[in-house]
């Protein structure tokens, strides 16, 4: 995964954190039965900021996964609920 040292973009940085997540199946199936999202919609929205917004608060809700998700994309875990905020205003 790329560093996000110098790209603050709030999408992309869901973009990633959204791979990270459906990266491990059990994970996985926890963000699409929480959200009610299923496979083929998911396909479908993959670049909808809505969907986005809610990975990452989808990660916030399990601080495990937060700090897990940020340290994989090389980030504080503050900068992941900083571009769940911004994609919701």
């Amino acid at each position: 995964m790329p560093s996000f040292e110098t790209n603050q973009d709030p999408a992309a940085i869901a973009l990633h954190a959204l791979v990270w997540t459906l990266s491990e199946p059990d994970r996985a199936d926890r963000l699409l039965t929480l959200t009610g999202i299923g496979p083929e919609d998911l396909r479908e929205r993959i670049g909808d900021p809505t969907l986005l917004a809610a990975t990452l608060a989808f990660l916030e809700a399990h601080e495990p996964d937060l700090i897990a998700c940020a340290a994989a994309l090389d980030l504080k875990p503050q900068a992941l609920v900083r571009a769940r905020m911004e994609m919701e205003a």
